[in-house]
């Protein structure tokens, strides 16, 4: 068992402690070695060890799952079909609400939940997409005999995440109204509110040039941004443990140059330069996942706040408190949808837009194109009711309806 393994395994341990005292019994041909479903989930989680952020997302679904099992005093092999709508049911609304939910929390604290926030229905097909494969890895590996999943008769409608636009992303407009809000230098600030000011705008510039996720951003170097023949990359290392480069427009030149003049470095990063990109208040130490996505929710929040007061924003009252609460719903990869949507609606081809996100097949950059919808929306404004009546007279009955 590899030591990524082990730690799944007393991380899953620990959580569980909820789980009914009988132990599941091993199937007599299991060709894994495994004792209990925690066991054998993290012999499942152990397959993407070299993935960390699949392997993390992984792990929190997989969970989520045990959990929800260990408080109806349920194992794996007693799962039915029935219940995965109420599985489904419960990822939509946590209950009891103070067992389940609550903010981030280093997960050995008794203070830790499984859950930030109730599920939205995409999260909730995503979640169900990955415990089938679960489910499914496990009824290979002889742990299990059947995978209730396989029964879901409409589960390629309900499960299939590449189904429609995304529309979780902000409108130019409101993208446009927050960065400028972003870049508005309040009177008299301390140093500390003046690095905060150039951490957050650099940040969500980063977000919306590059659309990086949560965890590349976490995890970015100073010297993962490179210039070759006079043209600035960014190196990344994302899903799957691939690594690609992102070409870097002289907007984020400009930012990345200001931000580094914010934590007293001059110039550009240079190759040696391996430290972190964000950081937190010190100017030195690297922020971790957990603490950038608070960051910028936190913004989010404020941001909202500001909309909603600013009379002189140009847009109109309803416009505003919509926008507003916008905000207070999106979270940090809503800043990623944005990025790939907007660079879609200014004519960046889809080969390209694939590249820069990072997409394993175009089907899923496809899903940010969303310039067939307005063109339909405007043909459609042709068809209307008209209030003016023919006039019978001018136009005889030929006997034809």
């Amino acid at each position: 068992m590899t030591r990524d393994t082990e730690t799944v395994l007393v991380t899953l341990t620990e959580a569980l402690e909820r789980q009914p005292s009988e132990a599941a019994s091993p199937p007599g041909n299991a060709l894994i070695a495994a004792g209990s479903d925690a066991e054998a989930v993290a012999q499942w989680l152990g397959e993407y060890r070299h993935s960390p952020q699949t392997f993390r997302h992984y792990r929190k679904e997989s969970e989520r799952l045990l959990l929800w099992l260990a408080s109806r005093g349920r194992h794996l092999h007693e799962l039915r079909r029935d219940e995965l709508d109420d599985f489904e049911a419960f990822l939509a609304d946590p209950q009891p609400r103070e067992r389940w939910v609550g903010p981030p929390r280093p997960r050995q604290s008794p203070a830790w939940r499984p859950f930030r926030q109730p599920l939205s229905a995409a999260s909730r097909r995503q979640a169900l997409v990955i415990l089938q494969g679960m489910m499914a890895w496990l009824v290979e590996a002889g742990w299990l005999t059947h995978n209730p999943f396989r029964l879901m008769r409409n589960k390629r409608q309900r499960m299939d995440n590449r189904h429609g636009r995304v529309e979780r992303y902000l409108e130019r407009p409101l993208w446009q109204w927050l960065w400028q809000h972003l870049s508005t230098v309040v009177a008299e600030q301390t140093m500390r509110q003046r690095f905060e000011q150039a951490r957050l705008r650099f940040t969500f510039a980063f977000a919306y040039l590059l659309g990086p996720r949560i965890s590349e951003m976490a995890r970015a170097r100073m010297n993962d941004f490179f210039c070759r023949e006079g043209q600035w990359w960014w190196q990344v290392t994302g899903k799957g443990a691939r690594t690609s480069r992102v070409p870097v427009t002289p907007a984020l030149v400009r930012e990345l140059t200001e931000w580094r003049s914010a934590l007293g470095l001059s110039g550009t990063p240079q190759p040696g330069e391996d430290t972190p990109l964000i950081r937190a208040l010190n100017g030195r130490r690297g922020i971790t996942d957990n603490q950038l996505y608070r960051l910028i929710r936190g913004a989010f929040s404020q941001a909202a706040r500001a909309l909603e007061s600013d009379a002189d924003s140009g847009l109109p009252a309803a416009g505003r408190q919509r926008m507003a609460e916008q905000l207070r719903q999106a979270t940090p990869h809503w800043l990623r949808h944005t990025a790939i949507t907007h660079q879609a609606q200014q004519g960046v081809e889809l080969r390209y837009l694939a590249s820069t996100a990072r997409h394993a097949r175009l089907e899923t950059t496809a899903r940010y194109l969303h310039e067939e919808d307005l063109e339909w929306h405007a043909q459609m404004q042709r068809h209307t009711l008209s209030s003016k009546v023919p006039n019978t007279a001018d136009e005889p009955d030929d006997g034809t309806l």
